[in-house]
């Protein structure tokens, strides 16, 4: 099948998008400007709701902590997002890497985030800590 590649560089960020009937996730490359919680942070201006896991409301316990953490990882750092082409409220879905380590095993395997087993397809199950469940809620969209 014939696949055509298209690049698009805004600012510092880097998109790579694919056109064939069956498309790749689109790859989003950049540096992380804002966090705005342990879920969900912004590459450039482009919002990016990490798929698969579920961080704390900042109103919620351990919500700011899960923040924070967030923020010590990346916040003007460099990342790369393979993103599933859904989109959230105003944030696009994806799966964000960290020199090559998965964002979402981070924050859950710290105890920041649960993993959302409707979303991850099992990808997080073994990075979420024992007792987190307890400390945490599972959202309803994620069961």
């Amino acid at each position: 099948m014939k696949r055509i590649l298209a690049a698009l560089v805004l600012g510092s960020i880097l998109i790579w998008a694919s056109t064939d009937i069956f498309a790749d996730p689109t790859t989003l490359t950049g540096t992380v400007t804002k966090v705005r919680d342990g879920d969900t942070i912004e590459v450039g201006k482009v919002p990016i709701r990490l798929s698969g896991v579920s961080a704390p409301e900042m109103n919620e316990p351990l919500g700011p902590k899960s923040k924070s953490f967030m923020t010590d990882l990346v916040m003007g750092k460099r990342v790369r997002c393979e993103l599933d082409g859904s989109k959230t409220h105003d944030r696009f879905v994806g799966v964000c890497y960290l020199d090559g380590k998965d964002i979402g095993a981070t924050v859950t395997a710290k105890g920041l985030a649960l993993y959302c087993p409707r979303f991850s397809g099992g990808r997080y199950a073994g990075y979420e800590i024992e007792g987190a469940g307890a400390k945490m809620k599972l959202p309803g969209y994620c069961r």
